[in-house]
């Protein structure tokens, strides 16, 4: 009877223990190379300025690279391309990193990020950019020299990155179309 009563205090810990062990760890984001190519543009990303983009999915070993933060997440916003995103990976444009290349020790995983949007700064194929930060304060400090607002991912709106070849007259304001229809924190600059 005894080993029963401990069978039983120990079961759900040996229960959990096997939903841990079956928790799959993130891939590490790649360096980005002069072989990377996007998968929009097929072009080279290393020559285009800006923050770039590497999406991971489930069944691949070799990531997806996109020439802009942007592609990245209209990657994610298409109906017709896959979901099974295991990490995306974007630049931290934060800490005064350099536009034109930024650095393979500053990636971060997308959906923890910032992001400036309606900003002066262009991306990659010089079309409006969705510029990434590691942290809320520095995303705050770039729009007091950029313009723009931040947002989180999630409320990044479709309409700003699906449309992003078409000009902008009201740059002030969520057009209401984010992924869960909230608009995000505003900042005049």
């Amino acid at each position: 009877m005894k080993n029963l009563r401990i069978f039983t205090l120990f079961l759900p810990l040996l229960l959990l223990s096997a939903c841990i062990d079956d928790e799959v760890p993130l891939p590490v984001p790649r360096a980005l190379t002069v072989d990377a190519v996007g998968f929009y543009c097929n072009m080279t990303v290393k020559d285009h300025p800006g923050p770039k983009g590497q999406i991971h999915q489930a069944d691949s070993e070799k990531p997806l690279w996109f020439s802009s933060v942007r592609d990245a997440v209209a990657f994610t916003m298409l109906p017709d391309e896959t979901k099974d995103i295991a990490a995306i990976y974007v630049h931290d444009m934060g800490g005064g990193r350099d536009w034109k290349h930024p650095s393979d020790d500053s990636w971060i995983e997308a959906r923890d990020a910032w992001f400036v949007i309606h900003s002066r700064r262009r991306g990659g194929m010089g079309l409006t950019e969705a510029v990434p930060f590691a942290h809320e304060g520095e995303a705050l400090a770039f729009t007091d020299e950029y313009g723009g607002r931040v947002v989180p991912w999630h409320e990044i709106p479709h309409d700003y990155i699906l449309n992003a070849g078409v000009p902008n007259h009201d740059s002030d304001h969520a057009d209401g179309n984010a992924v869960d229809g909230t608009e995000g924190k505003h900042h005049d600059g």
